[in-house]
């Protein structure tokens, strides 16, 4: 795959990037490797075996056909701040196939649900009866072809949404902040933006959680699904101020802030997921290189992760050969409000991306993760 910092680097069909990402049972390799600290993994997969459920599919025909979005993915979950759930999608169709009919992106639904055990339900969505773009744009026009979600926090009253416009998938062209401040049903730029190359592209797809010290706490990497990732802070006060972002990073011996940021784990991380529980921090990914989700539990955001109690969550499987477990072509991994360390709820992505179905977003529960 050619550099992505490279202005000339080519647009990426949507197949051919998830394909890249499927691991050799999908016979692409484009972007698999064997991670360096899969032996870390090994260690930790040694405890107790994880109890993992799939509890439903929570997009498809018949579950969101009435928001005209049968076709979506990604689903980052979040506490509103008047209490209810907001799931954010990316690229969504109004039919059951990539690329059929009414595309947006990012779309967003609500849930009332307060007890992820029971299943999620939706309640409606951003936008009134059918699930509207998140803000007006065009499709395909001669900057960019979408724009993808990569995390939402809530802070206070108002929710913020990090967004990678992507000319092509795998190219991020630039990165921004939007907010809201009626607990999603509308959102305003907040004049935000990062620069796709900036430290050497490796913060463009991040997740961000809230600390009680203050601070916000930012993993972040490149859009590629192949590199490492890297730790920022801000103060909660100034998480629309891109000078506000400290990074972390080893110099003379020593970690610190305020220093060149430094990958604090190696390997080829996807779609992420920082939230803390249980007075403890929680990340999950989805690791490209061994082709399934991982999860990380962490006292906090400066630990060190390759010592830090880490699980494989969910494996990657071959189609036609799932189970609870191992799912086909996955994606995403993102935490729902409600989880424990011991409970812990996931909404997964899968997609097809030979015949472009199924494209959903799934709801697996996790029991024993921080065993």
């Amino acid at each position: 795959m050619n550099d992505p910092r490279n202005p000339h680097h080519p647009k990426i069909d949507r197949s051919t990037f998830l394909r890249a990402c499927a691991g050799g049972l999908l016979g692409s390799g484009l972007l698999l490797r064997t991670s360096s600290t899969a032996s870390a993994a090994s260690d930790a997969e040694r405890g107790a075996a994880l109890e993992v459920t799939k509890m439903g599919d929570l997009t498809g025909p018949g579950l969101t056909t009435r928001f005209r979005m049968e076709a979506t993915d990604l689903g980052i979950p979040a506490r509103t701040p008047d209490g209810r759930l907001l799931f954010v999608f990316g690229d969504s169709f109004e039919n059951a196939v990539v690329g059929g009919g009414w595309w947006r992106s990012p779309t967003a639904l609500y849930s009332t649900t307060t007890d992820p055990n029971h299943g999620i339900e939706w309640s409606g969505a951003v936008g009134g009866e059918a699930a509207q773009q998140l803000w007006p744009y065009d499709h395909d026009n001669p900057v960019f072809t979408t724009v993808l979600p990569s995390d939402v926090i809530t802070i206070g009253d108002t929710m913020y949404l990090h967004a990678m416009v992507n000319n092509g998938l795998g190219n991020v062209v630039w990165t921004e902040i939007w907010r809201s401040d009626d607990s999603g049903a509308t959102w305003q730029h907040t004049g935000a933006h990062f620069d796709a190359d900036l430290h050497g592209g490796l913060f463009q797809l991040l997740t961000w959680a809230e600390g009680d010290d203050g601070y916000v706490y930012v993993y972040s990497t490149a859009f590629t699904r192949s590199r490492p990732i890297i730790l920022h802070r801000v103060p909660a006060a100034a998480i629309t101020d891109p000078a506000a972002y400290e990074p972390w990073g080893y110099l003379d011996g020593a970690w610190g802030w305020g220093r060149p940021p430094t990958p604090v784990l190696e390997g080829a991380f996807g779609e992420m997921c920082l939230r803390p529980i249980d007075g403890k921090w929680a990340l999950t990914w989805f690791n490209a290189g061994d082709y399934r989700i991982d999860g990380i539990i962490a006292d906090t955001p400066t630990s060190n992760l390759y010592t830090a109690h880490r699980r494989t969550l969910i494996h990657g499987g071959r189609w036609g050969e799932e189970d609870d477990s191992h799912v086909a072509q996955l994606y995403g991994g993102y935490i729902i409000p409600g989880s424990t360390l011991e409970d812990l709820h996931l909404t997964v992505s899968q997609w097809n991306t030979e015949h472009n179905w199924p494209y959903k977003v799934m709801h697996h529960r996790v029991r024993g993760f921080g065993t």
